[in-house]
């Protein structure tokens, strides 16, 4: 048990002693404020540069102890300071320590005297007259990643060449530097932004006079695009030149979370587009058009033009071609005319400038239209007059005309149709008043010996008489008197 103890504060007074070496060592390079020489235990690939104004603490062996990792120092004459810690992805921010022990959390952050950007990988921590004296920063830190202290960061890239095309495809590379020294940390491309700007110059003798300003590169080093190898700490820029001819400024900006540098340089000319594109319709014969494909030979070697292109014709056909042959003489394609509208025609064009620079060019699409030919319109003949015999005039016969009833018959058959309809109604007239006259009643020993007869053949006696059948009938109507009149008068034939 007290060996145990013992073993415990050999290694505790190692550690003290190994650190107030490491202090004292520290001291002896702090950066002095008249000379701002350089301390030699600046590790590389940190902001290790002259002018650096933190120095790491610790030997290989101290920071290789978790407890004592991490450890720097900042100079007492520090106005402000930006740094960068590289830490795991999705990690939580780092906390730092200053040198009396308190912390600084990410989310206390009061935006005055500390400013403090967080991302996947990284935290950017800008503090302003940070504590002189040894500081740490706790956190998943990269294994072999230091503090970065971020100076001067500044985009280094080859001038533009002298003669550029607008419609060109350029490559560019460049790489960055802090303080000076070339950046060689590769995670750090997380942090930065590389562009290119053009910015007019307003000339008024060119195309782009109060043109906007157009970004036409944007650097990275992924391995993608025209990037050779990904984190070689070589960035690579695509430039896309499709903005019009003129005078522009390039403009190299470097953009990180905390601030943005800018480099301005010479005012450059983009000339237009070089290719010149000509077509003669039927020029081929045998149904063909003939395209003719030139250049500006003050800027481009002809004999260098290569030609890759299509044809798009007007039902929407599309035709590839490519014309590879060397040659100083006017580049010529057939076009099939088997049809009537607008062809157009998308060229992208390789070759060397006049001072032998490889380019590669977009030409803008090129249309011509064939029309179709107009049909004379036919000639009127005037018939030639002949001598013929006149034709003999037939008239024609003329058609009876329909005879129709005159007048005298007409009244005759309305004289007679009348008649006849007043002749029908005086005898229905007459029928009606002969039926219904007044008949005279029977004498008393006629109907006596009527009555007689009649209880004979019925049966009831003499005295008991039946109503008269005049009364009866005469309550019937028209139609009913006349039917029992024809029945009395057939009665006397049956008996």
């Amino acid at each position: 048990m007290v060996l145990n103890r013992i073993t415990r504060i050999c290694v505790l007074w190692t550690l003290v002693l190994a650190s107030g070496h490491a202090l004292a060592q520290s001291r002896d390079e702090i950066l002095s404020p008249a000379t701002g020489s350089a301390p030699k235990s600046a590790a590389p690939g940190s902001a290790g540069a002259d002018d650096s104004p933190i120095s790491l603490i610790g030997s290989e062996y101290e920071n290789g102890i978790k407890l004592l990792q991490n450890r720097f120092r900042i100079d007492y004459n520090v106005e402000e300071v930006t740094m960068v810690f590289f830490r795991e992805y999705g990690s939580a921010p780092v906390v730092l320590v200053r040198p009396d022990g308190s912390k600084i959390f990410q989310s206390q952050v009061d935006g005055k005297d500390i400013f403090w950007f967080d991302a996947d990988t990284y935290d950017m921590i800008n503090i302003k007259n940070p504590v002189p004296g040894p500081w740490q920063a706790v956190g998943q830190i990269l294994p072999g990643s230091r503090v970065m202290v971020l100076s001067d960061i500044a985009l280094h890239a080859d001038p533009l060449p002298k003669i550029l095309f607008s419609g060109e495809i350029l490559k560019q590379t460049a790489y960055l530097t802090n303080g000076d020294k070339p950046i060689d940390y590769s995670q750090f491309r997380d942090v930065v932004e590389l562009t290119i700007d053009l910015v007019s110059t307003n000339n008024p003798n060119y195309d782009n006079f109060g043109a906007d300003d157009q970004q036409i590169a944007t650097f990275e080093d992924n391995g993608r695009g025209m990037d050779e190898a990904p984190l070689d700490g070589i960035f690579t820029g695509q430039f896309n030149l499709g903005v019009a001819a003129g005078e522009w400024q390039p403009i190299f900006r470097v953009s990180t979370p905390m601030f943005t540098r800018e480099q301005v340089d010479p005012p450059i000319r983009l000339y237009p587009n070089p290719v010149i594109m000509n077509v003669e319709l039927d020029g081929g014969g045998n149904d063909y058009h003939k395209l003719l494909i030139d250049v500006d030979r003050e800027l481009v070697d002809l004999n260098s033009l290569l030609i890759d292109g299509k044809v798009r014709y007007p039902n929407g056909d599309v035709q590839n071609f490519s014309l590879t042959e060397p040659s100083d003489a006017v580049r010529e394609h057939l076009i099939i005319a088997f049809d009537y509208g607008i062809f157009r025609v998308k060229l992208t064009a390789y070759g060397k400038t006049v001072n032998g620079r490889d380019f590669i060019l977009d030409v803008p699409e090129y249309t011509f239209l064939v029309a179709e030919p107009e049909l004379p319109e036919p000639e009127i003949v005037a018939p030639v007059a002949e001598t013929m015999p006149e034709p003999a005039i037939v008239m024609p016969e003329p058609v009876p005309e329909p005879t129709g009833m005159d007048n005298q018959t007409l009244m005759m058959w309305l004289i007679a149709v009348n008649g006849g309809i007043i002749l029908v109604g005086g005898i229905v007239i007459g029928l009606v008043m002969w039926f219904k006259r007044p008949r005279k009643a029977p004498s008393d020993t006629s109907a006596k010996a009527s009555a007689k007869v009649s209880g004979k053949v019925s049966g009831k006696a003499p005295g008991k008489t039946n109503k008269a059948p005049a009364e009866g009938e005469a309550k019937k109507g028209f139609l009913a008197n006349l039917l029992g009149k024809f029945k009395k008068n057939k009665a006397p034939e049956g008996n």
